[in-house]
């Protein structure tokens, strides 16, 4: 669990730093990726540490790995990498979403 911790915490002060940089030091599209991968990135570093919290270490992953493939995909565009790249994205908001329901699930069951 501190494992997740860890990730988790580190996780969010990657997305206030790439939210700061989108802020004041990219410009075009570069902006907007970065915006939206910290936007999601931090969400999802919160989610997985209340999900910890609920004891469910599965979505905790999902939310981590989501989040770090979403971001990380885009902030790599950010910083010039190929636009392929957003053809991956998609993938980690697929994780995303699967955290969010085996969350729903755990919370279904009690």
């Amino acid at each position: 669990m501190n494992l997740i911790v860890m990730l988790a915490a580190l996780s969010g002060a990657l997305a206030v730093g790439a939210g700061a940089f989108g802020a004041h030091g990219a410009s075009g599209a570069a902006v907007d990726w970065l915006k939206t991968g910290a936007h999601y990135q931090l969400v999802h570093a919160l989610a997985a540490l209340l999900a910890v919290r609920l004891e469910a270490r599965g979505p905790a992953w999902l939310f981590l790995a989501g989040g770090a493939l979403f971001a990380g995909t885009l902030y790599l565009m950010a910083l010039g990498l190929p636009r392929w790249l957003g053809a991956v994205t998609p993938i980690g908001g697929t994780l995303l979403i699967a955290g969010w329901l085996w969350l729903a699930w755990i919370g279904a069951r009690g």
